[in-house]
Parts: structure tokens; sequence; C-alpha cells
């Protein structure tokens, strides 16, 4: 049986996520989630990476923004509001079900794991979500303005604090997971694919897991990275602008170099052909095409070419 792992987080990641889940069955595709970016919230347990990929997969998401749910209402945040409890992070109605399930698993003693795939059951997704580890680790920016969690950063702040370093708190008491620990033994595991999350804010939490990053590097599969940004710029969130505070230079080349030890191939766009032989020199092997996923149709071809290309790539 084919197994192929991706991993992901954010908007840019479910995307690519989405298509492989039209191309590969449902027994196939393992995608592991980024879960530094969870916290507390009014009471509530809440993994935005992980249940981004839940609504996108079940066709429930609001497709405009990419994130949260569609046709969703307002009311909680605005009793909230008259109460004067912080409404900074807004929680939808129809997306407070899936923190009351997630919250009381937990009280019940289950794992995030164990939670993720009786929602996903409930959803009838067809391909696994697999949380990074179910032990806790929390994403520290530190900016010009202090030390910020993750969501403070990015909502509260909506990412405008300039970074100067990115941190997660408990890395190295933490284990990936049963489930993922395990796809990494598989001996017919066809390709690693690392979807085009922000490198630093979504991905890095995985690869800091203990002894994750080398096991890649070991790995027989190849691994392929999607550039999560295209002719300089990122297809979403804060990758440029974190790059720019980090003095990176803002290219596939940079995107290349940061995962050199365990990359084996790259996927970029056309307009960024111009780099092909910087990547390869670096001694990653690249394919071209259309990497901006606007439609369905585009997710689905992306999807296509990362599974093509997987094949080309010798094993290690």
């Amino acid at each position: 049986m084919n197994k192929y792992i991706a991993l992901c987080g954010g908007v840019g990641g479910a995307k690519l996520a989405l298509g492989l889940d039209h191309v590969l069955r449902s027994e196939e595709l393992n995608i592991v989630v980024n879960t530094a970016d969870d916290f507390q919230h009014l009471g509530f347990y809440i993994s935005p990476d992980i249940d981004t990929l839940l609504y996108t997969l079940s066709d429930l998401n609001n497709k405009e923004q990419g994130w949260g749910r569609e046709d969703e209402s307002w009311n909680f945040m605005a009793a909230c509001e008259t109460l004067g409890i912080e409404s900074w992070f807004q929680l939808g109605d129809r997306d407070l079900a899936t923190h009351v399930f997630r919250t009381q698993g937990y009280k019940q003693g289950l794992t995030l794991s164990e939670i993720t795939k009786l929602i996903s059951q409930q959803l009838k997704i067809k391909s696994k979500i697999i949380p990074m580890s179910d032990d806790s680790v929390k994403t520290i920016v530190n900016t010009d303005i202090g030390k910020l969690s993750f969501q403070e950063y990015f909502v509260k702040h909506a990412c405008s604090p300039e970074v100067s370093e990115i941190k997660f708190k408990d890395i190295g008491k933490a284990k990936a997971s049963i489930e993922f620990d395990s796809l990494l033994n598989e001996e017919n595991l066809n390709a690693i694919i690392i979807c085009p999350s922000n490198p630093f804010l979504s991905i890095d939490p995985i690869l800091s897991l203990h002894d994750i990053r080398q096991r890649l590097k070991d790995c027989s599969a190849p691994v392929i990275v999607v550039s999560p940004i295209v002719n300089g710029q990122a297809m979403k969130g804060p990758t440029v602008k974190i790059m720019q505070e980090f003095n990176m230079t803002c290219d596939v080349v940079t995107i290349a170099k940061f995962y050199a030890d365990i990359a084996d191939g790259m996927i970029i766009d056309t307009m960024d052909a111009e780099y092909i032989e910087d990547i390869e020199t670096i001694g990653i092997k690249t394919y071209t095409g259309n990497i901006i996923m606007n439609s369905l149709q585009d997710k689905i071809s992306l999807a296509e070419s990362v599974i093509q290309f997987s094949k080309t790539l010798s094993t290690k």
C-alpha cells in the first residue's frame, strides 16, 4: 500500500492538502499538522491549523478567507463583547461546536490525536489528519514589543510587530505523536511532502520535534518541498515579512537552503525558473509549474505534479 506524508500548517498548506486528498486514496494520505499554534481561550482548547484542515477537507471552510467555517454567525462573540469579555480571537457559533467537542475530549482523558480522529470521522474526512505531537508545544515570538504567544502575534497584532526570534516552548520534552512516529518507520513510504506553509511558524515546529529532522534526512523516501513563495511574494501569511526581518533574501533559493539538509526535490513556480540552477547546486532537484492555487483544479493539478515528481526521485 502506498503511503504519503504531508507536513502541513495554515491556509497555504491546507490548499495543497485538499488537492492531495482528491488525488490519493483514503489509505494513502497522512497529513501531519503543526500544533504549536494551539492554545486555550475562554476555557476552550483550540487547534487552529487542525481546524483549518478539518473544515477544508470536509468542504465546510470559508473559501474566501481560507479559514473558519462557511455561513458562520457571531452571536456568541457579540454576547461576549456585551459582557466585556475579550474578543480579539473570534470564535464563530458553528466553529464553537468543534472547540466544545475537543475540550470535552480532553476532560475525558483523550489525546489530541484521538479527538482529531473522532472529529474527522464525524465530518466524513477520508484522509488521516495527524497532530504532530500529543504533547504541548507553544510558539513564542520575540518582537519589538516583547514576547508574544503565536496567536497574540498572528491574530491580536495581525503580524505587525517586527520579529527577532521564534522559539518553541517545551519542544525539548515533546515527542512525535504515535501515528506520526509509526509512519516514519513505514517501509512502503513513497514520499514526504512539505506543503507551502510558513517555514518558520508552521513547518519548523514539526521539524524541531525530537529527532524528526534527522529521521527525515535518513528516510529512504524522497522529501519534496513545495515553495511557499512565488516571485518573492508569500502565497499566504507573513513568510516574506519574517524573512526580511531575519535579513534573508526573499527568494526560493533561501527557502531551498532552509530545507537543504532534508530536501531531495523542490517544486517552484515557473516565475522562479531563473533560480533552478542555484537550487540544484545546493543538491535539490527542481520541478517548475504553476503553484498558485486559486481554484480547486489548481490544487488538484499541483497535487498531481507533486506525486509525479516524487516518482522521478530516486530513493536515498
